[in-house]
């Protein structure tokens, strides 16, 4: 029996891609209207998106074989929507990310910023908060969080060395700390390897006073582990590019309603989420501050001499690692330009309160700038492809002498075949190909006749309960699929109750990010898990506390400063459609518009 149950679990993939379809079937037999053709090719995806029974990109490609054969669309509308021009901002990002990232640009700013903040406990912690934050704002996630984890654990090993001791003369570590106290049989096998490799003696068992200590060092290496992941997913929210349900939303809404003055770009999404990045990240760090280092402050900021040895120490690895990287070179110097140049002209294009080079330069018969945020993002792209990694000149070919060759460009199409997340565009594309197909069908229709009865709940409660909602659902599903199934049935909801479609579409678009509570939840999440020293349950600790501030922290942005920036007091012209008619005559006859 135990045989016949493992054989079902190790073909358990191909049994879910075989028996969901058959097993749904009867919603399109029973019901045999588009809207409930539609219903089944959703709650497929959605299903197979939630148990990864398939590659997330290749259940993607869903909408392509199914709208067609069920006359929902053509198939040359539904390709259409595979490459739209959220698809070339995320493409024109990425490659400018990669540039950044593969001449080392980031861990020079990385390193700089720590030499500037200082190793002092609760510093140390704010300091990777904020490097790793701000990178995420223009570079992957996971890619940064791989960069500076093992810096982390670099600077950990020092500050955990004996303060006067030959440990720190030698450089080797300390005995005592190998011993961390133990949580799980992982991290002993783990230790027990690190102990095998580097020869080292197993020392007799510590004292009480060792003991405490080693573990007020388990606690401090959590909390770092904790802060660099965090922040990573907490810094993506700042810009439309940082993280991919940004861009998600900002298609749906390009989608779904067609007629929107581009309301979501890139300088409005950074003056609503980046204050409420701030806040959170503030908020983040104190509490992790709380839960691993304790209510010492005075030791945390490092105001006594006890911990001035290996403090220096740990300073000296940052300095070691930071002077390794030389100079900066001409290839750094161009990068940091154009990428500089890239967010200048992203918040000068169309920015809304003054009138931006988009506009006056190449605008449409209506003012508005036919260039967007992927126009410009391409245009970096490409001067990359084209200016040289070095000086201008003619040099010898080491392999081949006496032939002269010119150096290679800032970027070249090797690399970043090697580094582009071509599945996360194909992802894109899906979901938005949901949201059109949802249109053409009368499904999203159908949802907001549904969802009239929420119109009596006050609309702040709406979107703090969406949130949660929301926030529990990416713990387990990727955050690009939450954000591609709930945005088309939001915008649908916010039609039929006549409020603002980006009140509950913003917020919940943050929420998607707020997946700190489970290894699984993001790549960031894993990478620090498998450094070792922390459980499920630690991360489950600080994660939850941190989905709860996460949430409060959005509703005060969506009920503050959003309000104002986006006119969520009113229902926009944009939204409206047959469905929601009446909202004229609600918006008309109210003294109290929603929200």
């Amino acid at each position: 029996m135990a045989t016949c149950w493992q054989g079902l679990w190790a073909y358990r993939s191909y049994l879910i891609v075989l028996l969901l379809p058959i097993l749904l079937l009867p919603l399109p037999i029973l019901i045999p209207t588009k809207e409930a053709y539609c219903g089944y090719a959703i709650i497929l995806m959605a299903l197979l998106w939630c148990t990864e029974a398939l590659p997330l990109a290749v259940t993607a490609f869903f909408p392509v074989i199914l709208f067609p054969m069920m006359g929902i669309m053509d198939a040359s509308e539904v390709s259409v929507e595979y490459l739209k021009d959220t698809n070339i901002l995320f493409v024109g990002g990425m490659l400018v990310a990669i540039a950044v990232e593969h001449w080392n640009l980031h861990k020079r700013i990385a390193l700089r910023v720590l030499l500037i903040i200082g190793v002092r406990p609760a510093l140390l912690i704010l300091g990777f908060m904020l490097v790793t934050a701000f990178l995420s704002m223009w570079i992957s996630n996971t890619a940064t969080t791989a960069m500076m984890l093992p810096i982390a654990q670099a600077v950990l090993e020092q500050l955990h060395k004996m303060p006067m001791g030959k440990d720190v003369e030698e450089g080797r570590n300390n005995p005592a700390f190998e011993l961390q106290e133990p949580s799980t049989q992982k991290e002993e096998t783990k230790l027990d390897e690190k102990d095998n490799k580097q020869d080292h003696p197993v020392p007799p068992a510590p004292s009480k006073p060792s003991m405490q200590q080693n573990k007020e060092q388990l606690h401090f290496n959590q909390g770092m582990s904790l802060c660099v992941c965090y922040s990573a997913s907490i810094g993506g929210i700042a810009t439309l590019t940082g993280t991919t349900p940004n861009l998600v939303l900002q298609g749906q809404v390009n989608s779904i309603f067609p007629q929107n003055a581009n309301v979501v770009n890139f300088a409005s999404w950074f003056g609503f989420a980046f204050p409420a990045m701030v806040i959170l990240l503030f908020l983040s760090w104190l509490w992790l501050q709380v839960l691993f280092l304790g209510f010492n402050f005075r030791k945390n900021f490092g105001l006594g001499d006890e911990m001035r040895e290996q403090e220096r120490a740990a300073f000296d690895v940052v300095r070691r690692e930071h002077k390794l990287l030389g100079p900066m070179t001409f290839a750094e110097k161009a990068v940091t330009i154009l990428f500089i140049l890239l967010v200048v002209l992203w918040f000068t294009r169309e920015p809304g309160f003054f009138t931006g080079w988009g506009n006056l330069a190449f605008s449409d018969k209506d003012g508005k700038s036919m260039p967007s945020d992927g126009t410009v993002a391409i245009f970096i792209a490409v001067i990359m492809f084209i200016v040289p990694s070095k000086i201008p000149g003619l040099t010898q070919d080491p392999g081949k002498p006496g032939k002269l060759k010119a150096p290679p460009a800032l970027l070249s199409w090797n690399v970043v075949k090697e580094k582009m997340p071509w599945n996360i565009m194909i992802l894109l594309g899906g979901g938005f190909a949901l949201a059109k197909g949802s249109e053409a069908s009368g499904l999203s229709t159908w949802l907001g006749d549904k969802l009239t009865p929420l119109e009596s709940v006050p609309s702040p409660a709406i979107a703090f309960i969406l949130c949660l909602l929301i926030a529990t659902f990416t713990e387990c599903t990727s955050n690009v699929a939450t954000t591609t199934l709930f945005l088309p049935i939001l915008a649908s909801m916010a039609q039929a109750i006549c409020i603002h479609p980006l009140y509950v579409m913003l917020p919940c678009t943050l929420s998607a990010s707020l997946a700190f509570m489970l290894p699984v939840a993001t790549p960031p999440n894993a990478i620090a898990f498998s450094f070792g020293g922390l459980r499920v349950t630690d991360m489950a600790r600080a994660g939850f506390m941190l989905n709860i501030i996460g949430v409060l922290v959005i509703t005060l942005a969506i009920n503050t400063w959003s309000i104002p920036m986006f006119d969520l007091h009113t229902f926009p012209s944009w939204a409206y459609s047959n469905a929601t008619a009446s909202c004229w005559v609600s918006q008309a006859n109210t003294t109290t518009p929603r929200p």
